[in-house]
């Protein structure tokens, strides 16, 4: 059987805490015209949150965890 190989692309857009939860980044903090969005709007999606847990499965899985 060969070895599952990590999805890089994830794996630089997620972290992994230690209790295992994997926490992914808003997309409104992205980088593309922050300067229209509201301050209290970029503060706000700054905070990392949890992947749904049926979203965190499929991710495992490409992350090889």
């Amino acid at each position: 059987m060969p070895k599952l190989k990590t999805k890089k692309s994830l794996a630089k857009k997620v972290k992994i805490t230690k209790s295992g939860k994997i926490m992914r980044s808003h997309q409104l903090r992205s980088g593309h015209l922050r300067r229209n969005k509201s301050k209290r709007a970029l503060r706000r999606h700054a905070v990392p949150v949890r992947m749904s847990k049926t979203m965190e499965k499929k991710m495992r899985r490409l992350l090889g965890v």
